[in-house]
């Protein structure tokens, strides 16, 4: 039977690797520029409200899946190869998009449709900000498979641990309007598209691994 002092490390072990394999899959420092090419045009208070809004959303996600991951998956028939296609597809979309620079009615709204347009713009938190890019196929399995495996305290840790780099990642995107302001109305649009590019790519890997994944069921039955 384990001491106090030897399970306390053994539970600071576990958060250290939870947050770090959260950091590693979500990265903040990585999808800042992909946040800013998402809302470029949008004010500082529109920003902040997408940027809180997809992190809720993101939090909630993940601590599902954390609670009831394989029973959802299970329950609707879901495989995590046919998640990350999906996942994929859209990600790779948006991107192209981004790449080309596509207009967006949430820019420079005018009055008669300024609302339509900021719910527009509050709906990019969601997708793809949201899902798939913050709590995407690999967040979601890494946070089932740290879930999974321990016990309570464990999973409440697991929990806190994501809450705590949903927080971090929130200020690096609200400290990211800074970035803005530098580079200017010219300079976002050219981080736009890089980071349109980033994303296709990003979209295709994810696709790449879904359909490898898929081919793995297949030739495991």
């Amino acid at each position: 039977m384990l001491s106090d002092s030897a399970f306390d490390t053994t539970l600071v072990g576990h958060a250290l690797s939870v947050f770090m394999g959260f950091f590693a899959i979500m990265n903040p420092i990585a999808n800042t520029p992909v946040f800013l090419g998402l809302t470029s045009g949008d004010d500082s208070d529109l920003r902040r409200s997408v940027a809180l809004r997809a992190l809720l959303a993101a939090f909630v996600i993940v601590t599902l899946f954390c609670l009831l991951g394989a029973l959802i998956f299970k329950l609707f028939g879901i495989t995590l190869p046919a998640f990350r296609v999906t996942g994929g597809v859209l990600v790779a979309l948006i991107g192209y998009q981004m790449l080309h620079g596509s207009p967006s009615k949430v820019h420079h709204p005018s009055d008669s449709d300024r609302k339509a347009s900021r719910d527009a713009a509050l709906g990019v938190a969601i997708t793809p900000l949201a899902i798939p890019i913050l709590a995407g196929p690999g967040t979601i399995a890494t946070a089932m498979n740290f879930a999974s495996t321990e016990g309570a305290r464990e999973l409440v840790v697991t929990v806190a641990a994501f809450a705590l780099l949903c927080l971090i990642t929130f200020l690096f995107f609200v400290f990211g309007e800074r970035l803005t302001r530098f580079l200017g109305q010219g300079g976002l649009n050219v981080v736009t598209r890089i980071m349109g590019l980033i994303l296709a790519v990003i979209g295709v890997q994810m696709l790449i691994e879904g359909v490898q994944g898929a081919f793995h069921l297949v030739g495991g039955q």
